[in-house]
């Protein structure tokens, strides 16, 4: 068999719902020459029937039925098991617009100095039903661009919606392991040292949005480690070595001083994710509300803080609210 210009990669975890869709949008490509990675990562519900259906009917599926091992490993098995130099990313709830792999590998045969090109998105509901975006910036599109961005903390690149060279995301060690919920945020900070990345101003994928998502379920872990990957990203750009590179998982923030060998970085985190935190139901309900308590009583920015109160109503967390308007009117 010749190699494929594209490998597809697809990781799918109890992804029965949305994934004949997401699977379908990928096959009904214009740009046809791809093969198509599929990781079954021990699913227990139909999604291993739904890729074995759809694999009989199309040679390009490689499906890869397994135990769980989480997204993570996943990435990285298709990264090494991928047979093209181009890697594209999907996830088993998204869909593809049909010229989104044309447009992208375009674009990449074009500027030869990008090692990663995303696109915009367009976001969906549960149903495919278009959302209103609010107060949501496009991604950047030039590698300065992006550059700016990171250091103000905005998006970078939509992970269901990148496509990238095979060879420069090996030369950097692929996914890390403690960045579970923001491998991708990772994983675009260390390339950016390395390689040109950007996004193509059209919304080639329709990215879904829902309460059991990976961002609604893990708010906190994933804010913690993108606070985490920021700080990473800072020591690399000071000169100085990453002390997350091998950490197969991150420790409490009350160490990460320890970790990254000097003070404040613990405090520094903390505030950052506190205040990211204050809008996230799912956090509010979880140890980000702890975290977020915590924050407060050290003498950590209020700004807004007050308003979390009233939120927190809304939230129906009347307990918790008081809890805020107490440690709020008792600390300095």
């Amino acid at each position: 068999m010749p190699t494929p210009a594209i490998s597809v990669a697809m990781s799918v975890y109890n992804g029965e719902r949305f994934l004949a869709p997401a699977i379908e949008s990928v096959l009904a490509q214009d740009f046809r020459d791809f093969e198509f990675l599929i990781v079954d990562d021990g699913s227990s519900d139909a999604s291993p029937q739904i890729i074995q259906r759809y694999a009989a009917r199309d040679s390009r599926i490689r499906p890869i039925l397994r135990e769980n091992r989480g997204l993570i490993a996943s990435l990285n098995e298709m990264i090494e098991a991928a047979q093209a130099p181009i890697i594209a990313r999907m996830d088993a709830d998204d869909i593809c617009r049909p010229n989104r792999f044309s447009k992208q590998i375009a674009f990449l045969a074009e500027h030869p100095d990008y090692g990663v090109v995303g696109t915009w998105s367009e976001d969906i509901g549960e149903d495919g039903e278009p959302l209103v975006r609010t107060g949501m910036a496009d991604h950047p599109l030039t590698h300065e661009d992006l550059l700016e961005a990171i250091e103000v903390g905005g998006q970078l690149i939509c992970h269901p919606a990148a496509m990238y060279r095979r060879d420069v995301v090996r030369s950097v060690g692929g996914y890390h392991a403690a960045f579970r919920h923001c491998e991708d945020l990772d994983l675009w900070l260390r390339l950016a040292s390395v390689t040109r990345l950007g996004n193509i101003p059209e919304r080639l994928l329709r990215y879904r949005r829902y309460p059991a998502q990976v961002s609604s379920r893990h708010a906190t872990e994933q804010q913690i480690g993108t606070a985490v990957a920021q700080a990473a990203w800072r020591e690399r750009q000071a000169g100085r070595p990453d002390p997350t590179e091998t950490l197969e998982r991150l420790p409490p923030i009350d160490e990460l001083d320890a970790l990254f060998g000097r003070p404040g970085i613990s405090r520094q985190v903390r505030e950052q994710v506190a205040l990211g935190l204050r809008y996230s139901a799912s956090a509010m309900r979880d140890e980000g509300f702890d975290l977020l308590v915590k924050h407060v009583r050290e003498g950590g920015r209020r700004d807004g803080m007050w308003r979390t109160v009233a939120r927190l109503l809304r939230f129906g967390e009347p307990l918790r609210a008081l809890r805020l308007a107490a440690t709020l009117a008792t600390s300095g």
